[in-house]
């Protein structure tokens, strides 16, 4: 049974993606909230720390992992954030994840796959500087890598895209089919060709481009997630529907009105942006009826909490999206357990990965490329 750590492991969503052929050795989050749900679903076994990654010691950490992964925080590289970068005191922990890859292959444990997870402004954070210091670290740490954007809307009916960077030990060994010879879609878009080409010399001899087939087509909606009665909101009364659609551009209330003339249930997801119209600041609420979420986000401000509109004939309503709706976004099953407080489980769920996105990389590609043999190197 491969075997592997969780780093910034929020509620443990890679677990759930990995599933119960896996098994976790090591977990660790900074936050004690995220921690106790971490607990909640998956027991008190002892594999939790819950601490600052940069105080941990890869002398102290258990067994020989097949795989570490790593969901660093995104703040310093998203659009919306600082643009620090990997300069950044959240973003920079990457630094820390790495420093414990090299601390296990010092003492001969290194993990045959390493795995990261952000934003996909990684890629042109600070002009390709931060993705390419990225890609150097893996190098220092013994592996060659290959990016892919996933896109969880393939799996689950949620606009997610994020960038993966997964990395394999040098020496082990690859299977042909696993790899391409030059980059392929979906998967290695434009962003993603743009970046790698931009590496140095040294950068892209180490370069892998992964053969991740796309996955059978998405069957669900996101009204078909959407609960009646909710647990932890409550639908708008009428006047607060009224304003939010009343905060809408032209263009936007002509998508309510289509909606209307559907002929079937709509469920649409709005958010608040200020815009700038005829040189002055606007509140706008966007809405999107394309059967997906707008992309979950943590609740550090009203804007970024998502709202639900159901439109159903001339009946219009609105309310925020529940907890458990956000975990179902994310591919969790309705026995997964969230944090008490609202704000808590927006803030688990919206610092997560899609829990299916995971479980297609495993068995895709982490288990065909553990059960290689580990003793030849295979030219890319």
């Amino acid at each position: 049974m491969p075997s592997f750590y969780e780093f910034f492991a929020g509620g443990g969503m890679v677990r759930a993606g990995l599933g119960e052929g896996w098994t976790c050795l090591f977990a660790n989050d900074f936050d004690a909230r995220k921690g106790r749900a971490y607990e909640a679903n998956w027991g008190v076994g002892g594999e939790l720390t819950v601490g600052d990654i940069r105080a941990l010691d890869a002398a102290a950490l258990p067994g020989e992992p097949d795989l570490v992964w790593g969901s660093f925080p995104c703040q310093d590289l998203s659009l919306a954030g600082t643009g620090a970068g990997l300069g950044g005191e959240r973003s920079g922990t990457f630094h820390a994840f790495m420093g414990l890859v090299r601390g296990l292959a010092g003492q001969g444990r290194a993990p045959r796959l390493v795995a990261i997870e952000n934003v996909c402004g990684t890629l042109t954070s600070h002009g390709g500087r931060d993705f390419e210091a990225i890609c150097a670290a893996f190098a220092q740490a013994g592996y060659r890598y290959g990016p892919l954007v996933v896109n969880a809307e393939l799996f689950v009916p949620q606009s997610r895209p994020r960038l993966f960077v997964i990395g394999v030990r040098d020496g082990a060994e690859i299977a042909p089919g696993l790899l391409c010879r030059e980059p392929a879609g979906p998967f290695h878009g434009r962003a993603v060709r743009r970046a790698a080409a931009a590496l140095p010399e040294p950068g892209r001899e180490r370069l892998l481009w992964w053969n991740l087939p796309p996955p059978p087509p998405r069957a669900a909606t996101f009204a078909d997630l959407v609960e009646e009665a909710p647990d932890g909101v409550r639908w708008h009364d009428p006047a607060e529907t009224g304003r939010l659609l009343g905060l809408m551009s032209p263009v936007n209330a002509a998508k309510v009105e289509a909606a209307r003339r559907a002929g079937r249930r709509m469920v649409g997801g709005v958010y608040r942006r200020t815009r700038v119209e005829a040189g002055a600041k606007v509140q706008r609420a966007e809405v999107r009826f394309d059967d997906l979420a707008g992309c979950l986000r943590t609740p550090a401000g009203g804007s970024s909490r998502q709202i639900i509109l159901v439109v159903d004939g001339r009946r219009v309503r609105s309310r925020l999206l529940s907890p458990r709706e956000t975990a179902r976004l994310m591919g969790l099953p309705d026995d997964f357990v969230l944090p008490p407080n609202s704000s808590d489980a927006y803030h688990l769920t919206g610092d997560g990965v899609a829990a299916p996105v995971v479980r297609h990389l495993a068995r895709r590609l982490f288990e065909p490329l553990i059960a290689a043999p580990a003793s030849r190197r295979r030219a890319a």
